[in-house]
């Protein structure tokens, strides 16, 4: 079967929201948009003079891709070596979808996202669906074939385990500020400037997936990150080499907060992502795998040129 133009305008039209939803699922760009994919080879194979609701049996069939990938996902979670992150994005991203509202923006952030790694396959995508874009318990219950009083329950059991404490929204301007903060303190070599920036409770994470040095444990409260940064920031020949030469800094926005980027040549090779409250921050999110920094690379290129940090390391 063949597409007219209708049916091609009607998937189109609903491209942006489906990767959205399936980025928020899966924490990945890639997959997000191999879901999407999927999504429409079988949109294209089905008889859709049958289908009364294409957007809604379009969310129907991304969310059971979502569901499968999800399943297969917990089984490599658990070999996957040290600690995993979510593939971090810019802002202007079309997987981070609609930020109206607190819940979306939050939705999508890389603290948010790695937490929902806890979540069972139904209780993420309950929770995705209702908190982020809206949907009401019955449509969420018919997409997954359950009851809508099961779907409630859900939802309740993904609340409690996601929790949650309050963040702030910031813009470009106030990211370079805080990330400007950020690294005069981790570059000081005095632990002490930067325990002042983080709240007693605060959680580092570093993802180096098996293919970087990462730490494989998270790094929790304030004097640890500050004493665990320190060292993995402090400059030497030998890091340097690694890297294949002397890093850039830049400030950016990652998935709706604050993010350090450092650059080696035209390859982005760290992402740092800061986690904001207003007692401080909160979280640090250490991404350094170079699969999960292909896209960032590429989107941070194309917009460029950009003006580094005055940072010498």
């Amino acid at each position: 079967m063949t597409l007219s133009t209708d049916q091609a305008d009607v998937f189109e039209a609903s491209r942006g929201r489906l990767e959205a939803i399936a980025y928020r699922l899966l924490g990945s760009a890639g997959d997000a948009e191999d879901a999407v994919q999927d999504t429409y080879l079988r949109w294209h194979a089905a008889d859709r003079d049958r289908i009364e609701t294409p957007v809604a049996w379009l969310t129907k069939v991304l969310t059971n891709i979502c569901l499968n990938q999800l399943t297969s996902a917990r089984a490599r979670r658990e070999t996957y070596v040290g600690q995993w992150l979510p593939e971090p994005v810019l802002a202007g991203d079309r997987m981070l979808g609609p930020a109206d509202t607190v819940e979306q923006r939050e939705s999508v952030s890389l603290a948010m996202l790695a937490v929902m790694e806890r979540l069972s396959p139904n209780e993420r995508v309950v929770y995705v669906l209702r908190e982020a874009f809206g949907y009401q318990h019955r449509e969420i219950a018919e997409m997954l074939d359950i009851g809508e009083s099961n779907c409630q329950q859900i939802y309740r059991r993904a609340k409690q385990h996601v929790g949650g404490r309050s963040r702030v929204t910031v813009d470009a301007a106030a990211a370079e500020r805080i990330v400007e903060e950020f690294l005069a303190a981790v570059l000081s070599g005095d632990t002490d400037p930067l325990v002042r920036l983080l709240v007693d409770d605060a959680v580092g994470i570093a993802d180096g997936g098996g293919r970087i040095p990462a730490r494989k444990t998270p790094v929790l409260g304030a004097f640890d990150i500050a004493r665990y940064l320190s060292h993995v920031f402090r400059p030497t020949r030998a890091k340097r080499a690694y890297v294949g030469g002397t890093p850039v800094f830049y400030a950016c926005v990652v998935n709706g907060g604050p993010g350090a980027l450092a650059m080696v040549g035209d390859q982005v090779i760290a992402v740092v992502g800061l986690d904001i409250t207003p007692d401080g921050i909160a979280g640090v999110q250490i991404q350094v795998n170079p699969e999960k920094l292909a896209r960032i690379t590429r989107q941070w290129t194309a917009e460029g040129p950009h003006t580094p940090l005055d940072f010498e390391w």
